[in-house]
């Protein structure tokens, strides 16, 4: 490298007094300085060279008001920058408009503390369903046991990929979980305890739902079971499960509609049953004809005197649907299949079990002949009164051995 020397040598002025001389070249200019002492000489000597070394390797002098550190840093930023399209003051505004600093290290356990109270809240207003809180509160309970430490801010897309794979989920769980996580960071990204969702660069599975017809048993097979109901544990499942197979009322005993259907919903006199929105599944009311068969059944068994959810529901239930190998929902399939099959509308069909006519074109129609559904509807109790008329429109009972 070459490199100008700069020399200091004493100089004689014309008036008879003595200077030091600072002399050589700097970027092609002659420069030529005295100082009254050798050491101011000295010191300017070694300035001079200093930005002479600075020139040779690309730097210059300047007037800043930053530190040395901070200096540092500003040529550290623009050396990451040297092969990216945007100007370093790009990039500082785009961190300016999209970075949020939390406001506070919030632990975990505070912050599903507080998503769960305004869930519970939420459920009490009726804009939450039981199950749906009870599906919530699990998953985050997990989530608490798999992460026992730390600031809900811990989270990142690959721990997070970690826990929503655990124990080799189906599709279908993955993203049932990765919704319910994914709600439960929005929440904490509302109120400032993270600055990103971490989940949104998680996968989410696309699943081809290839569902067929509905599940559904025969006509003899239901005449079976309501009469064997006749004779277990006294008929206390008898109006739960009427009210299933002939009314289409969802069975599940712990979040179904059954379990909030109240007796004075379901109206003899004027022969509906009222589905009012607390009780529906989908939020909706509807109203559901009371099928003259199903008329008698409640009459035979009244919920003046059953309980639509007696006590130990669940494990007789249990014992019930092991006997006749029943699935889940098998007796709302049922009844809608058998009544597309006997009064053929799909509308009303809709209307009576509120889902959407594209539902039960899709999953009950052509499943039932007509005669089979009239003989579906024609199953009596045994129970009833000798007495008692066959109800108009229906035919003779089945008459099937217990």
């Amino acid at each position: 490298m070459n490199q100008t020397e700069f020399t200091v040598s004493r100089f004689e002025n014309r008036n008879g007094t003595t200077s030091w001389r600072v002399a050589g070249l700097l970027h092609g200019v002659r420069i030529r300085r005295n100082f009254k002492t050798k050491e101011e000489a000295a010191a300017e000597k070694a300035a001079l060279e200093i930005a002479e070394l600075q020139a040779t390797a690309g730097m210059r002098a300047a007037t800043t008001f930053l530190s040395d550190a901070q200096l540092r840093e500003a040529e550290d930023a623009f050396r990451r920058l040297e092969l990216k399209p945007q100007s370093l003051l790009f990039y500082l505004e785009y961190a300016f408009a999209n970075y949020r600093t939390p406001e506070r290290e919030k632990p975990l356990a505070e912050a599903v503390k507080a998503y769960l109270a305004k869930k519970s809240e939420e459920h009490t207003r009726t804009l939450l369903s039981k199950r749906q809180l009870g599906a919530i509160t699990y998953e985050l309970g997990v989530l608490e046991r798999h992460f026992p430490i730390g600031p809900i801010s811990q989270f990142t897309p690959q721990n997070l990929a970690v826990y929503l794979n655990r124990g080799n989920p189906s599709l279908k769980t993955y993203n049932n979980r990765r919704g319910l996580i994914s709600t439960f960071l929005k929440f904490a990204l509302q109120n400032d305890w993270v600055v990103a969702n971490p989940v949104e660069k998680t996968p989410h599975h696309r699943i081809n739902h290839r569902r067929g017809s509905a599940v559904t048993i025969t006509a003899e097979r239901a005449a079976e079971l309501m009469h064997f109901l006749e004779t277990f544990a006294d008929g206390k499942l008898v109006p739960s499960f009427a009210l299933s197979l002939f009314a289409g009322i969802r069975p599940c005993v712990r979040f179904g509609e059954i379990t909030k259907l109240k007796p004075e919903s379901v109206k003899m006199d004027t022969g509906v049953i009222r589905i009012e929105p607390d009780v529906s599944k989908v939020r909706m009311p509807r109203i559901v004809t009371i099928q003259p068969n199903l008329a008698v059944w409640l009459r035979a068994y009244p919920l003046g005197k059953f309980a639509i959810v007696p006590p130990n529901t669940m494990n007789l239930r249990q014992v019930v649907c092991k006997k006749f190998g029943l699935t889940h929902d098998v007796l709302r399939h049922t009844f809608i299949s058998m009544f597309v099959g006997k009064f053929r509308s799909m509308g009303e069909a809709a209307l009576q079990a509120g889902n959407s006519e594209s539902i039960i074109r899709k999953h009950y129609l052509d499943l039932k002949s007509a005669a089979e559904a009239e003989q579906f509807f024609s199953i009596l109790p045994k129970r009833r009164a000798a007495h008692e008329p066959i109800p108009v429109g229906t035919a003779q009972p089945v008459d099937v051995a217990a």
